[in-house]
């Protein structure tokens, strides 16, 4: 089941590998999202208001282990794409190992830090309760969230874009019938929808490993395979890290502007929290080219093949921007009819306003954000995921600055704009630093075929 990137038509094979990434953001949205349409329908407004303001720590938690996943998938396609099937087996083994063990580390630490990072936010009171419940109960399921993002991580970086959708299908059924089991039946409110939440994650990574072992004979790893090395180790430290801290630093960003416009009140949270939803649906393309264009990198970079990562990355590009207008045009006249899947239409056109204006403003910034997952991905991709680290700093940098002065000053306009500004800063780095990362690797590979002996 595995797919060699290095070679054929770049757009035809980018498009086949996007596709089912886009259906699989779509299926793992639906665990966040079938819990507020749940909550939001049969528990209240106060209970959808404390998930929205649950999610960003609970982002800032996931992308921490997300790009931790895509850092090790980085390292696995390189090795790949040159053809060192014992290098791919060993990275496999020990990021799972290594994995596991800061997974739970990590979870437990969440678990313990959920209810003063919830105040240091300014979650409301009425709603802080719910909302840390919720919380604990979806960090203690890290430890799954790792498993399947790695082996999904493992299969995209392999070739395979398909598979992990029908296991992120499946387990988004087992979703929806555990939210409408927990909460509507046994009224366990947002602790029912969380706990959904991480059984329907256990049950994708279960499926994962059932198939990898099936359909994956690059992947048949004996008993000595399963330890820790060194090397190894180390790669993954110096890819995965880094990628894990960009996503963490730049969902840190967010969790600022989420605690300036918890400040403006309840209406104007789950105004947000609509807006926010939708706009994960939305750019769900966004971020599946992002994935292709990763892993389409780290493939040619193994074969050495420097020029196509250039046209790789120029066609990932042209596919996003011919979906920036239909984002704009859902944006513009549809958002009304979105926020309905959320919430009543009494509850729904309470919080409208807010809902209408944050979601138009993301749209129309929506090539900014091609060009900041396209370039930033392209540029782990190549290995440089330290360099791609400040791109995540400088949007960080913009919406804490909108959120401690703009926001006070200027009220919900202000927050509208932070994210658009943040790619803005972002992109004015990552556009030089895209070619400046290509010309340095064409330098190394040169270097490397002058230093070789001739035949």
């Amino acid at each position: 089941m595995t797919k060699d990137m290095t070679t054929g038509p770049i757009t035809p094979l980018l498009v086949n590998f996007t596709v089912p990434l886009v259906l699989g953001n779509l299926f793992q949205l639906t665990y966040n999202a079938v819990d507020s349409i749940i909550v939001g329908k049969f528990v209240g407004e106060d209970a959808l208001a404390a998930v929205g303001t649950s999610n960003p720590l609970m982002t800032l938690a996931i992308l921490f282990i997300n790009g931790v996943c895509l850092g090790a998938g980085i390292l696995v396609s390189t090795a790949f794409g040159a053809g060192d099937t014992e290098l791919v087996e060993r990275q496999v083994s020990t990021t799972a190992i290594a994995g596991s063990v800061f997974s739970l580390v990590f979870s437990l630490a969440c678990v313990i830090l959920a209810n003063p990072l919830l105040r240091l936010l300014q979650v409301p009171e009425e709603i802080l309760p719910i909302a840390v419940n919720y919380l604990r109960i979806v960090f203690g399921g890290l430890l799954f969230t790792f498993f399947y993002n790695f082996l999904a991580a493992t299969m995209r970086a392999l070739g395979d874009s398909k598979s992990p959708v029908w296991f992120l299908a499946a387990a988004s059924a087992i979703n929806i019938v555990l939210d409408l089991l927990t909460v509507c039946v046994l009224g366990l409110g947002v602790a029912g929808a969380a706990i959904a939440t991480v059984v329907s994650q256990l049950g994708s990574g279960l499926l994962c490993v059932g198939y990898l072992k099936k359909h994956f004979p690059i992947l048949r790893m004996e008993k000595d395979d399963w330890k820790l090395r060194r090397p190894e180790v180390m790669r993954l430290l110096g890819m995965g890290v880094p990628v894990g801290l960009q996503f963490s630093i730049t969902a840190i960003g967010s969790v600022m502007l989420q605690s300036a416009v918890n400040s403006l009140g309840a209406v104007c949270v789950s105004g947000v929290a609509v807006a926010g939803k939708i706009y994960m649906l939305l750019a769900c393309p966004f971020d599946a080219l992002a994935m292709a264009a990763t892993n389409f990198t780290g493939q040619n970079l193994g074969a050495g093949k420097y020029d196509r990562i250039r046209q790789g990355t120029y066609a990932c590009l042209f596919i996003g921007i011919l979906y920036c207008v239909l984002y704009i045009l859902i944006a513009q006249f549809g958002t009304r009819y979105l926020s309905l899947l959320f919430m009543n239409a009494d509850e729904a056109a309470s919080v409208m306003s807010y809902t209408q204006q944050l979601n138009v403003a993301y749209a129309y910034a929506t090539p900014l954000l091609l060009g900041v997952n396209v370039l930033r991905l392209s540029i782990q991709g190549m290995g440089y995921s330290r360099l791609s680290l400040i791109s995540g700093l400088l949007e960080m940098l913009a919406r804490t600055a909108v959120s401690l002065w703009a926001v006070p000053a200027f009220g919900f306009d202000a927050a509208c704009l932070a994210s658009p500004l943040a790619w803005l800063l972002a992109d004015c780095f990552l556009v030089p630093g895209f070619y400046g990362c290509l010309n340095a690797r064409r330098r190394q590979a040169a270097r490397v075929r002058k230093e070789l002996p001739e035949e």
